[in-house]
């Protein structure tokens, strides 16, 4: 069964910088449209970054400059860089795959496979 392992997250002070890793399993990874969500307390899980198997990627506006996705198929991994943490990035990172298709996705309910999860907290 094709999982999602997410790893890279923990404790920064604000303005400080983080990576994370997202490795999967999947023998076809490089097809997989993939994404980074949050989720912080008592909100919605929203997307952040969304990456295509060719390599396009989608920023939501207040990470624009800030974060940045990638990924390495031979790794069958992808990255979320966040440089210029804020207190207001604490939150539960999630990694998703779309097995289906290579395209950005940019709705969660175009996401098929999910990773368990790993916090981020940006203290002030």
């Amino acid at each position: 069964q094709v999982q999602l392992v997410e790893s890279g997250g923990g404790l920064v002070q604000a303005g400080g910088s983080l990576r994370l890793s997202c490795t999967t399993s999947g023998r076809t990874f490089s097809n997989y449209a993939m994404g980074w969500f949050r989720q912080a307390p008592g909100l919605e899980r929203e997307l952040v970054a969304a990456i295509s198997g060719v390599g396009g990627t989608w920023y939501i506006d207040f990470v624009k400059g800030r974060f940045t996705i990638s990924r390495d198929n031979a790794k069958h991994t992808v990255y979320l860089r966040m440089n210029s943490l804020k207190p207001e990035d604490t939150a539960v990172y999630y990694c998703a795959a779309d097995q289906r298709s290579t395209v950005l996705r940019l709705r969660r309910d175009e996401y098929d496979l999910w990773g368990q999860g790993t916090q981020v907290t940006v203290s002030s």
